[in-house]
């Protein structure tokens, strides 16, 4: 027996590996939602064009309501037959109103059907996302407040650089953070748009609206080019190459809460609530949650490779393999989310070691640029001489086991006869990470400006996405 929803061309069914292939209904149920406010807003539109009858109309909005409620409350059956959360939906409606479903379909086909569903799920994941990285800057926010004069190592090439303040640290992936969500703007900014009424590729002779299905779906306008609304997943692109890069910096602190975590640095603790035991070794506190982290980065660049593969070699318009797009954005949006949820606990959970972070922030010689600039700015040495002069010093001190600050005048004077007693107001950790006021530095006022400066931002950016909700959009 052929399809009854598409198989009036077709004289046999199709044979069971076929099926098998060619069934997405496992997946995209989970369009289930969109899929029907699609119809609903098709449906208003066919009425209001005089496309469909009022009675017809009606019953088809009945009918949607009733198979949401079905879906919800996990009473409706899916069937495999039917190949798509579209035709499923669609079979249900003709079983609960009779051939008045038929008409539903009119001026639309599952190409513009399906673009739309998925936009309005992209549209909606990214909105999640967006929410969960804006708490996770205020997590950032307020560990920098509460440390922006904790002063720690900073790194390059993992080597002890310079001493830095933890707030300072963690602003760094408030920058980075804003950055990422800038790219999700930008991508659900260029997604809203609406497919629905391009039909298969050509659009339709009917007199539909596009106007108002798309704002009745929250978009800003319709699509413009009918080949282009069903051939498009460059919405579903961007928001995977957002999510991937959004991945990648979660990626980096989770990399980084592992290091600090470590015994050898213990610059930080995480609580019971984001670590886990060891079967075997009692003393063992793993953080686990951070390493989840830093593994799930792969899945989610994994996604956006899969997708990519899929587009490459399509030509225009609508091709079965974009069937293949959906999976791996189902599973990697939702992933962010989570890891995002994650790693908003941990920041907020973690407990700085300040004794430790400031003891290695002493280490390694991190001052020895403070030195030098002094040279530059106090004894006028052209900075390559300064750092030469610098490095002799570093090297007294290294051969006697000492710091920086723990060298006499004399022996600093010794290398270089311009060095006075005043050198001795830059050497120390806290008075480095203090003199660093130029904009972007470590200074702890810096800290709290910036801190000042990004919940500004934080609370117009709050007030906007309210005023947004509330135009639907």
């Amino acid at each position: 027996m052929s399809n009854r929803m598409w198989g009036g061309r077709f004289e046999s069914a199709p044979d069971a590996i076929m099926e098998e292939i060619n069934a997405s209904i496992d997946f995209d149920r989970t369009l289930f939602a969109q899929d029907i406010a699609g119809s609903r807003a098709h449906a208003s539109m066919l009425m209001a064009q005089s496309i469909v009858d009022q009675k017809d109309g009606e019953a088809i909005l009945e009918g949607l309501d009733r198979i949401e409620a079905e879906i919800r409350d996990g009473s409706f059956q899916f069937s495999r037959a039917l190949e798509d959360i579209h035709m499923n939906v669609e079979s249900r409606l003709a079983e609960l109103i009779g051939p008045a479903a038929g008409r539903l379909h009119t001026g639309r086909s599952r190409n513009d059907q399906v673009a739309t569903d998925f936009r309005l799920w992209v549209r909606d994941a990214v909105d999640a996302i967006e929410t969960g990285l804006q708490e996770l800057q205020a997590a950032f926010l307020d560990q920098a407040e509460a440390h922006s004069a904790t002063i720690m190592p900073g790194f390059t090439h993992l080597q002890t650089a310079q001493p830095v303040t933890f707030g300072h640290h963690l602003l760094a992936y408030v920058e980075m953070i804003g950055r990422d969500r800038g790219r999700f703007a930008d991508a659900r900014a260029r997604l809203n748009e609406c497919p629905l009424g391009a039909a298969a590729l050509a659009g339709t002779a009917f007199p539909i609206d596009r106007e108002a299905t798309a704002a009745a779906l929250g978009f800003d306008r319709p699509t413009a080019n009918s080949i282009d609304s069903v051939s498009d997943r460059d919405f579903a692109l961007e928001a995977m190459s957002a999510a991937t890069i959004t991945a990648l910096h979660l990626s980096r602190l989770a990399e980084e809460i592992v290091i600090w975590c470590s015994a050898p640095f213990s610059f930080v603790t995480l609580s019971d609530k984001f670590t886990t035991g060891s079967s075997i070794m009692p003393q063992k506190r793993n953080p686990d949650a951070a390493e989840l982290v830093r593994a799930k980065t792969g899945r989610i660049l994994g996604a956006l490779t899969t997708l990519v593969t899929v587009m490459k070699g399509l030509p225009l318009a609508y091709s079965k393999d974009m069937q293949e797009d959906k999976e791996p954005v189902f599973d990697a949006l939702p992933t962010l989310t989570l890891c995002v949820a994650a790693m908003t606990g941990m920041v907020r959970d973690i407990v700085p070691n300040e004794k430790a972070m400031r003891r290695a922030a002493g280490g390694g010689y991190s001052t020895a640029t403070d030195l030098a600039d002094w040279l530059v700015r106090e004894a006028g040495l052209p900075f390559r001489e300064a750092h030469h002069v610098t490095g002799r010093v570093v090297a007294i001190a290294s051969e006697s086991g000492r710091t920086l600050d723990q060298l006499s005048v004399e022996e600093m004077k010794a290398v270089d006869d311009r060095i006075d007693e005043r050198v001795k107001g830059v050497l120390s950790v806290a008075k480095s990470v203090a003199s660093r006021t130029s904009y972007g530095g470590t200074a702890p006022k810096n800290v709290r400006a910036q801190v000042k400066r990004w919940r500004r931002r934080l609370d117009r950016e709050a007030a906007s996405g309210r005023s947004r909700k509330a135009d639907g959009r």
